[in-house]
């Protein structure tokens, strides 16, 4: 028997209603969980914080939100909509609410940008947290962050980077989700070097339904973490304790001890949970839901955020009056690592070509939130050696559509297919989509059922593999191109940005 598990950063406003997300949760023994709904906020702004914070009421799990306190990440190039001061204040006075979500870009508050900050403070002068995101920090720069009152990251990809934030006394959220799963790297060397655990945590970061389905959720960082060489009090206590000790509900929450909440999980073999206990009613018995999350009615404006029209092949040509061009290449080095690259491209009857066959494929951004027609086409290399095309309206926090081809004819057939379900993932190939997975809540999340999500998403996988992509999980591509947060050039529909330069790139010259 153990308390409740708690998943202390996760993001639910992706791939599936927030209903169909706990319930399945609530299957793996989590009973709470710490929302950071940015992209639901960057899409639909204050309105959809609010309208999210909804959705997520009364579930059989205890939803806590955190206002987003990353965006815009760069409001020279961001197409997100973003809260005010008042908005976000008002954001912190809700039931439920936690403090701030991760501040994505760190170089905000080293330089100390006077909104990040204003943020930071208002958090912490309501006497809650502000959760942050250090990639690639080290040294001084981390010193001063730590110094604003950020206490907390989900970033650290080993034990070198997760000690150094525990030596300066943060909490440490090691992820095990579907972006980046990191506990394998991390542990061991926590272990090895004898520190304390006590604010080391278990995130996800975010889980598809296909990979809950495989692994789990913070039930698998249990069993990763005994099976590395933890202590099973110890990874019990990061899986839950250590993350309401964060958010300071440790009065209530993270033990089974008198006056607190009866949060209690009851496992099989391998901490495998049986029966799920939340707030002393049976919510799981025999693993089995015994308890069900009420189906709340998504509303009519948050299924209309796509404001494009019907688009054709010609929206998707790169023209030149030369016979050859260079491009300036986004090169994939993961689904999620870009650098910047170069191409020779022919160019026939005026138009820049990709070339056919090789690993360079056109990719164009277009707003598909505020109605202005902007657009971007550029060139990308290392999605694969085949034909077709992928359109997708989920990105992070980033009001666009990017759709990604190597025919313009495919280009326009995948992305109407989305317009037209009102968001989502198509796949396109010899001008007929050959999968697609509408995503009608904000152009993020499905309203299909838990399996029947998993299994769409599965066909856009087996679809682009079929066209030729070498990816594994081909949909983090249009997910990650225009996230700013990360280097070094990323997409959106206002042009290609080098984000270390803080420029737009020419797509091809």
């Amino acid at each position: 028997v153990g308390p409740g598990l708690a998943d202390p950063h996760v993001h639910i406003d992706q791939f599936v209603a927030p209903s169909e997300f706990a319930a399945r949760a609530l299957l793996r023994g989590t009973t709470s969980l710490f929302s950071d709904p940015v992209d639901v906020t960057g899409i639909a702004g204050y309105r959809g914080f609010r309208e999210f914070h909804r959705l997520c009421s009364g579930l059989p799990v205890r939803v806590f939100q955190a206002v987003p306190g990353g965006i815009p990440v760069d409001p020279r190039f961001s197409n997100c909509r973003r809260l005010s001061a008042a908005q976000r204040r008002a954001a912190l006075r809700m039931p439920g609410v936690t403090g701030l979500g991760e501040v994505f870009a760190w170089t905000k508050v080293t330089s100390r940008d006077p909104g990040t900050m204003g943020a930071v403070r208002d958090a912490l002068r309501a006497g809650l947290v502000a959760n942050g995101h250090t990639a690639g920090m080290s040294g001084r720069k981390l010193n001063a962050y730590v110094a604003s009152g950020i206490l907390s990251c989900h970033e650290p990809v080993d034990a070198g980077q997760a000690l150094e934030r525990l030596r300066l006394g943060m909490w440490v959220m090691a992820r095990e989700g579907s972006i980046r799963r990191d506990l394998g790297e991390i542990l061991p060397g926590i272990l090895a070097a004898g520190a304390r655990t006590d604010r080391l945590m278990f995130c996800s970061d975010g889980v598809d339904p296909a990979d809950m389905s495989r692994y789990g959720h913070i039930d698998h960082c249990v069993r990763e973490a005994v099976r590395l060489g933890m202590r099973p009090a110890d990874a019990m206590a990061s899986a839950s304790r250590n993350a309401f000790d964060y958010y300071r509900m440790d009065r209530d929450l993270g033990g089974i001890a008198p006056g607190k909440l009866a949060d209690i999980v009851v496992y099989g073999g391998s901490f495998r949970p049986d029966t799920v206990i939340v707030g002393g009613r049976v919510a799981v018995r025999g693993g089995r839901l015994a308890a069900r999350a009420p189906r709340r009615a998504v509303p009519a404006w948050l299924g209309r955020t796509v404001r494009l029209g019907r688009l054709r092949p010609g929206d998707f040509r790169a023209r030149t009056r030369r016979r050859q061009v260079t491009a300036n290449t986004i090169r994939l080095e993961t689904e999620i690592i870009t650098s910047a690259g170069s191409a020779e491209l022919p160019a026939r009857g005026g138009l820049v070509e990709a070339r056919a066959g090789s690993d360079v494929w056109k990719v164009a951004s277009f707003d598909r939130i505020g109605g202005t027609g902007r657009r971007t086409v550029g060139f990308l290399e290392g999605f694969g050696r085949g034909s077709g095309a992928l359109a997708s309206t989920w990105c992070f926090h980033e009001g666009d559509m990017v759709v990604i081809g190597s025919d313009d004819e495919d280009m326009a057939a995948a992305a109407n297919r989305v317009v037209s379900d009102g968001g989502g993932m198509a796949v396109a190939r010899s001008g007929r989509v050959v999968a697609s997975m509408p995503l009608r809540l904000a152009g993020i999340a499905s309203a299909l059922p838990f399996e029947e999500a998993a299994a769409a998403l599965g066909g856009i996988s087996a679809a682009l593999a079929d066209s030729g992509c070498r990816l594994r999980r081909p949909h983090l591509v249009p997910l990650f191109l225009p996230f700013l947060a990360l280097p070094s050039v990323r997409l959106l529909s206002g042009g290609i940005v080098d984000v270390r330069g803080r420029r737009y790139v020419r797509p091809y010259f």
